[in-house]
């Protein structure tokens, strides 16, 4: 279990290691690192998804590891409150940016035509949390839009027994 707290509260995270193993550790990996603390919630759509886990307040992206192999096709479906790898159009550039959905975003899944999002893990407790983000006041900045106007800073991650 992860323990996320943030300038919102807290909220605690299980991870699917069994069905998503490289995400799962891939995530583990910058939760020990403390790579999370200090980066923010960068893009916030309500009623879509909250991903953050890249982006400082001044909104510069931190340096990452490699980017990982996609594990969209584990059998795991976008449903509201799992963890899913965020990702560029290239299918395996999955690094260190996550996203919470908000609601089940069945076109995220794997299917045919559409390789999809690898979901690795779901909030446990604290959705509420996740709501009070997805319901921040948006804006455009430092080149990207739906960025909060006041950060949202993921102010530590650490695992905590479950």
């Amino acid at each position: 279990m992860i323990r996320f707290e943030t300038t919102q509260g807290g909220f605690t995270v299980e991870l699917f290691e069994g069905e998503a193993p490289l995400s799962a550790a891939n995530f583990l990996r910058y939760v020990q690192e403390g790579f999370f603390d200090g980066t923010i919630f960068h893009r916030v759509i309500p009623g879509f998804m909250i991903q953050g886990g890249g982006f400082n307040e001044d909104m510069r992206q931190k340096r990452t590891h490699e980017p990982i192999k996609n594990e969209a096709d584990n059998g795991l479906k976008n449903l509201r409150g799992t963890l899913s790898m965020a990702r560029t159009n290239d299918l395996h550039s999955a690094t260190s940016q996550f996203f919470v959905n908000l609601v089940d975003n069945a076109f995220l899944d794997h299917q045919k035509g559409n390789f999809g999002y690898a979901v690795f893990g779901r909030v446990t407790d604290g959705m509420d949390v996740i709501d009070a983000i997805a319901g921040v006041e948006t804006g455009r900045r430092g080149g990207h839009d739906d960025v909060p106007v006041s950060a949202v800073v993921i102010t530590s991650a650490r695992v905590v027994a479950a």
